[in-house]
């Protein structure tokens, strides 16, 4: 039996409202309109628990209490930093559309999540990797030049996995060396790339796309060993199987290789309102975690080189 049919009728049927509107108006990728829907038919399904028949009739403390069961299970902080802002998402949805007279979720607060960043390559860690993946396409097999590409780009825009594996081939501009990217909700950004990323892609789409092309291939700049646009699994197991090649590097995934990108654009001089237009983050904040990274970094390299730290 699906959740929602657990659900009374007038909150199963809204349920599928707001999926139709997270489909439809916001544009939302599908593993994040399940992470919503789950999130708020929990919601839903604890204001039914408390007796809740119509969503007027949701408030304040509904949220909290269904805040707080979820704290007594045991959630990380994170993941209930998250269901907050899913309730708070919700809520102004319904008071938007006129489903309820106010938005009872605007004064919702959420604990706070532990912000960590995960392990970042050093710039001769990045430089090894790319280098390992170039060395590997030398026989000039059609995967080899694609995985090198693929890592470049990578390193070189800090996109994230879905983005580059969601690129056209359009959406390459070399006479500019910039890329169009399509971010979260379906906004667009440009993106430059270097020389290295540059020669890397006409390496791929001279000589290796070609040979991996079918006839339903269509515009994907990447393509499988089947011909069909690359998923997100293949360039996973590619950053992980490369990095293994790199002496002493932490095993990262593509998020990693983004977050490399950031820190050492910061520790090359970019300033933050740059760094955040190129990564496509909504909001300045999330940037500035990676002034902690880097922070650290000239801290240890302080207390190791001067005489007197």
């Amino acid at each position: 039996m699906e959740r929602e049919d657990l659900l009374p009728e007038a909150f199963a049927r809204l349920l599928g409202e707001y999926e139709r509107h997270l489909v439809a108006e916001r544009d939302l990728a599908p593993h994040s309109v399940r992470a919503y829907l789950g999130d708020i038919t929990g919601l839903l399904e604890h204001a039914g628990r408390l007796g809740l028949a119509e969503i007027t009739e949701l408030d304040l403390r509904s949220l909290r209490s269904w805040l707080a069961k979820q704290q007594t299970l045991g959630l990380s902080r994170t993941t209930l930093a998250r269901r907050a802002t899913a309730a708070r998402v919700f809520t102004a949805w319904l008071a938007r559309t006129g489903r309820t007279p106010n938005d009872v979720g605007s004064a919702l607060g959420s604990p706070r999540p532990h912000r960590t960043l995960p392990d970042v390559l050093r710039v001769d860690e990045a430089a090894r990797l790319v280098d390992a993946a170039a060395a590997l396409a030398d026989d000039g097999s059609a995967l080899g030049l694609r995985d090198a590409a693929m890592l470049e780009l990578l390193y070189a825009t800090g996109m994230r996995v879905g983005e580059l594996c969601g690129l056209d081939v359009d959406d390459l501009d070399r006479d500019r060396n910039v890329v169009r990217v399509f971010g979260k909700g379906r906004k667009e950004r440009t993106v430059p790339f270097g020389q290295p990323a540059a020669a890397a892609l006409d390496r791929w789409l001279a000589g290796g796309r070609p040979d991996l092309a079918r006839a339903g291939s269509g515009p994907a700049l990447f393509l499988g060993a089947r011909g069909g646009r690359i998923d997100q699994r293949a360039v996973r197991s590619l950053v992980h199987r490369r990095l293994a090649d790199v002496p002493g590097a932490p095993d990262l995934g593509p998020h990693g290789l983004r977050h490399t990108a950031a820190t050492h654009l910061l520790e090359g001089g970019a300033d933050l309102r740059s760094v955040q237009e190129l990564l496509g983050h909504a909001s300045l904040a999330t940037t500035q975690r990676y002034t902690h990274v880097t922070t650290d970094r000239l801290r240890r390299a302080y207390q190791q080189a001067h005489p007197r730290a």
